[in-house]
């Protein structure tokens, strides 16, 4: 199979198999959508397995039902039809930017005066008192668009991290017992949403325990080349001040801690696995790599929860950007070498 180069030209690849974990982050999942949606043209690139949590498990059940309907092509399609259907229905949402921010070309709802409500009302109600009815629109949006049936047939594994609400720890949905609840539980933030309940069990949004949770590819998957694509900046130059800034950073600190805490695991297992035993070699030889997202730094939280179309678009567009200059530079390593360097995160340890 062939690949393009930065020069424009074709260099031969062998076909590898990889493994995906994508990160939530609300609308910031669109950028995700725009590395897979690149990813997907490379034939030489074969999808094994995807974790996936809150919208990077939207990302991932929607590639897999499409994947399992038309291979990649399919799968390109099922992703932007999941992207049109959120947008759709955002149209009707209250969370609409400021005219300042429109005028402006800003992405934030910072100054939208139906968000400082909501965002307001949340820290004095719950979700219990004012969504009664435990109505949330992922619901219509999912079972009009994936065919679940189709997702127990697709060849790509899914492992989607739900938390639980008792004892705090993840539950993994695989492709045979993934349900539109289970995705709906994975996104659920607990002070806008009830608590979904699945086999008598309440469930919170999977990043409080693993944002994705990656060992699962390594365990069931074929696969020895990860692909992380972060949604959260991991490091922010500078201290925030004002009360946006710090609420902004306590949510990407707190949906990191637990994709670094895993990620420090697998770095002091692959030193201590034994390349002898089965599954030490499998640790031992895990490759890691990740997709850059610098440019979603320039957003703050509240920008998550924006569902324009031109929005998506924009990050769809920078999502691919990104894919393609990762392609450019770590074409010759996947398959031979990690290119994200785990040791570091044992330094402060």
């Amino acid at each position: 199979m062939q690949t393009r180069n930065h020069n424009g030209g074709t260099r031969r690849r062998e076909p590898l198999l990889v493994d995906l974990a994508l990160q939530g982050g609300g609308s910031h999942g669109a950028y995700t959508w725009g590395v897979l949606d690149r990813l997907l043209e490379e034939p030489w690139l074969e999808i094994d397995g995807i974790s996936g949590t809150s919208a990077g498990a939207m990302n991932a059940a929607a590639l897999a039902y499409g994947y399992a309907l038309g291979g990649s092509r399919g799968a390109q399609v099922a992703l932007e039809g999941f992207w049109r259907r959120v947008s759709h229905v955002g149209q009707f949402s209250p969370l609409q930017r400021g005219p300042l921010d429109v005028m402006l070309g800003e992405w934030s709802l910072d100054r939208s005066p139906a968000y400082l409500t909501i965002d307001m009302m949340s820290r004095l109600f719950l979700p219990y008192d004012l969504n009664i009815s435990g109505w949330n629109p992922l619901r219509r949006i999912l079972t009009d668009g994936i065919d679940f049936a189709q997702i127990t047939k697709s060849p790509i594994k899914l492992f989607i991290t739900v938390t639980n609400v008792a004892t705090g720890r993840p539950r993994v949905f695989r492709n045979h017992d993934l349900t539109p609840d289970a995705l709906i539980a994975s996104a659920c933030l607990p002070t806008m949403f009830q608590a979904i309940e699945i086999d008598g069990e309440a469930y919170w949004d999977g990043g409080y325990s693993g944002n994705p949770t990656i060992t699962p590819l390594v365990r069931e998957c074929a696969s020895q080349d990860t692909i992380i694509v972060p949604i959260n900046p991991i490091e922010r130059k500078g201290t925030p001040r004002s009360a946006n800034e710090i609420l902004n950073r306590l949510n990407e600190v707190a949906f990191n801690a637990v994709l670094l805490k895993e990620l420090r695991m697998i770095a002091l297992l692959r030193q201590v696995a034994d390349p002898g035993d089965k599954e030490g070699k499998k640790w031992a030889g895990m490759r890691v790599h990740q997709v850059a997202n610098e440019f979603l730094m320039g957003f703050n939280a509240s920008s998550k929860l924006i569902a324009e179309w031109d929005f998506f678009c924009m990050l769809r567009d920078e999502g691919r950007r990104a894919a393609e200059a990762f392609l450019e530079s770590n074409v010759g390593e996947l398959g031979h070498r990690s290119t994200l360097d785990l040791d570091t995160l044992l330094q402060d340890v």
